[in-house]
């Protein structure tokens, strides 16, 4: 299996543009999700014209890619934050925004400006929940809307079945063994004041926020274990 699909040649190529970025979705949810996508995973035309018609504009082309190919394909979408469907897209109170997720205890919201729904692949932006809620701003999250869902498609795998996925509270040494026995993937910078790096062991991805947390996903249960031995640590989920 690992050698039909090769996830980081595979997520470098997606990187560049949104064809190469839903041949990475395609790839992944074959290989390392668990099951290839089908027909049904995604929403119809229907679906989104009629969320234009009632919008009143029309979604960008890479939006629209995105949810005709997987945007119901939860496992890929929505384990921890939430794809809103296409009856659920909305312009923000301010008539600046078409927001179409959400964090999924509402601290975050992600959108893209009204004028730049016309380009096939526009920036995606971020608005955190605020107390003060005159604080609260758009900010850049990520250049392109099909960068975004690669990026969903591989946090969103992160949140699944404990026997495949688990969480690592980092001591002094785990970052360094996280170097040695993984590689940095290519995925861009998140501009938004913490470092998030992507890494691939062997058939493990992982995450790094910023050194405060290390989230693992292996294609088996075996593959996780190897990962847990060389990074040892307070696994979340390791209760051997």
């Amino acid at each position: 299996m690992t050698q039909e699909f090769d996830l980081a040649a595979s997520l470098a190529r997606g990187v560049e543009g949104r064809r190469g970025a839903w041949a990475f979705i395609r790839g992944f949810a074959a290989h390392w999700v668990g099951a290839a996508l089908g027909s049904d995973d995604g929403w119809t035309e229907a679906d989104l014209d009629a969320a234009e018609e009632r919008l009143g504009l029309r979604l960008p082309t890479a939006l629209r890619e995105a949810y005709l190919l997987f945007g119901r394909r939860q496992d890929l979408t929505s384990n921890h934050d939430v794809l809103l469907s296409p009856a659920k897209l909305y312009v923000d109170d301010a008539k600046e925004v078409l927001v179409f997720r959400h964090e999924n205890q509402g601290a975050a919201s992600w959108g893209i400006f009204l004028d730049s729904v016309h380009e096939e692949d526009p920036a995606v932006f971020i608005r955190l929940d605020l107390a003060d809620k005159s604080a609260e701003r758009w900010e850049d999250w990520l250049e392109r809307l099909s960068l975004y869902f690669i990026e969903i498609s591989l946090s969103e795998s992160l949140q699944a079945d404990e026997e495949v996925c688990d969480y690592l509270d980092p001591d002094g040494n785990s970052l360094e063994l996280l170097e040695t026995h993984s590689v940095r993937l290519p995925f861009p910078s998140y501009p938004i004041g913490e470092e998030t790096r992507w890494f691939l062991g062997q058939d493990v991805l992982l995450r790094d926020d910023d050194g405060a947390a290390i989230l693992a996903r292996g294609r088996t249960a075996g593959d996780l274990d190897r990962i847990r031995d060389l990074i040892p640590g307070d696994w979340l989920h390791d209760y051997c």
